[in-house]
């Protein structure tokens, strides 16, 4: 599916692992929707010094309120609790209704972080409970084919945006300019110029989701 279909909502929650992972796998998105009121939340560095107040200002450039959690983010990359990271989740969001969220995937966006997708399981989980509602909630739908290639985007997924020119280099200069990420890093080297999502309306076809990402 095309940037040309329809996009018909107007409160947004982005729920994402780190502060730059709203930019990577829907800065386009948001760039290219600012009539549209954005809450962003970044469940982990929010007492990290430095990227804590470049988040902040990409906020401001987004026109998004937002606010940030401490989530464990070492390299070692112990397991959480999902109750942890939905309670955080509940914590942070300033109201639980919204028109869309959108989120990580459950099985990530490439191999492999498991804030990624231990975010994704909790936002669905908490998503099919209720307890945070909107009319559709979206997966960021990227792959790398087991570290084959840098993330892109899944050619048949339920939305794929092509991004113009002049709002991937907005994206970009987030990336580089903001966050200041060398341009020979993962994120730089990373940013997608295709934006996909699954979509869903209803739980089912979640729940296959979650049962192929244990796999």
């Amino acid at each position: 599916m095309n940037l040309n279909k329809e996009f018909d909502f107007k409160e947004i929650a982005v729920i994402v692992a780190h502060p730059d992972d709203e930019t990577l796998w829907a800065g386009g998105m948001i760039l290219m929707n600012p009539e549209c009121k954005w809450t962003i939340i970044s469940l982990c560095r929010g007492n990290d010094t430095d990227r804590s107040p470049k988040f902040l200002k990409v906020l401001k450039f987004y026109g998004a309120n937002g606010t940030m959690g401490n989530l464990d983010d070492s390299p070692e990359q112990n397991p959480i609790s999902k109750k942890k990271i939905e309670k955080l989740i509940l914590f942070l969001l300033p109201k639980i209704n919204y028109d869309l969220i959108i989120t990580h995937s459950p099985a990530g966006e490439y191999t492999r972080h498991k804030r990624h997708e231990e975010t994704g399981k909790a936002v669905s989980f908490l998503w099919e409970q209720k307890k945070i509602k909107s009319r559709q909630l979206w997966f960021f739908a990227y792959e790398d084919d087991s570290k084959s290639y840098y993330p892109q985007a899944i050619k048949n997924a339920d939305r794929v945006i092509e991004l113009p020119e002049n709002i991937w280099l907005k994206k970009y200069n987030i990336i580089t300019k903001t966050y200041r990420f060398l341009t020979n890093s993962f994120e730089a080297l990373t940013t997608p110029k295709n934006e996909a999502f699954w979509c869903f309306r209803q739980g089912e076809k979640i729940k296959a989701m979650l049962k192929e990402s244990q796999k």
